[in-house]
């Protein structure tokens, strides 16, 4: 039930998608969900963001599901599909208008999860769909800084190539060398001290 206090903000209507969900359950065109019935509703949407079900979320977003939906975490839809490294469905969100700056609870963006699993279509499909590469955590993180820690080169080199600022610095002062170095990340370590000469 902690879904209830984000769905209600949203002011959450299904109109007829009942019968996306299931087959066995009759539709009931442009019902009022209950709060149990939505935090259920809600909850599967959720799974089927985590597991790429692009077709589906298609479906539900065209029937006015809220592309920017979150769960208690503060996750959305496309937090959710770009974490688990679903390219097609993060697309569908995308075009539904999905926001990919907004932060979850923890002030983490979809595009820092693509830079620390390492997923550069991701990261790509994020950054052609709006995402800043520039955009930080309340701590004042980037994406380039997630990437440099966990030793992604490759999206080290594009989000520079995208107009990520090297020098720039977290909260506590820390670059996105510093964070590799601290991180034992010897590929990008070299890379940005190659960089900033």
């Amino acid at each position: 039930m902690t879904h209830l206090p984000r769905l209600r903000k949203l002011g959450f209507f299904v109109p007829n998608v009942e019968p996306y969900m299931s087959d066995d359950k009759p539709a009931n065109q442009n019902r009022q969900m209950s709060p149990e019935e939505a935090a259920d509703f809600a909850e599967q949407v959720f799974n089927k963001a985590r597991d790429g079900d692009a077709a589906m979320l298609a479906a539900l977003l065209s029937k006015g599901l809220p592309a920017n939906l979150r769960n208690q975490k503060g996750d959305t839809l496309l937090m959710l599909a770009s974490y688990h490294g679903h390219v097609e469905a993060v697309k569908v969100l995308l075009e539904h208008n999905a926001d990919p700056e907004i932060r979850n609870d923890n002030g983490q963006s979809p595009i820092a999860g693509a830079a620390f699993k390492g997923d550069l279509q991701m990261v790509k499909t994020l950054v052609e769909g709006g995402a800043q590469v520039e955009g930080a955590s309340f701590d004042g993180r980037t994406a380039l800084m997630m990437a440099a820690m966990f030793n992604r080169a490759e999206i080290v080199d594009y989000l520079i190539s995208k107009g990520a600022d090297p020098k720039a610095k977290d909260a506590n002062g820390i670059t996105a060398l510093d964070a590799a170095k601290t991180m034992g990340a010897t590929d990008t370590t070299a890379q940005l001290e190659k960089l900033l000469g």
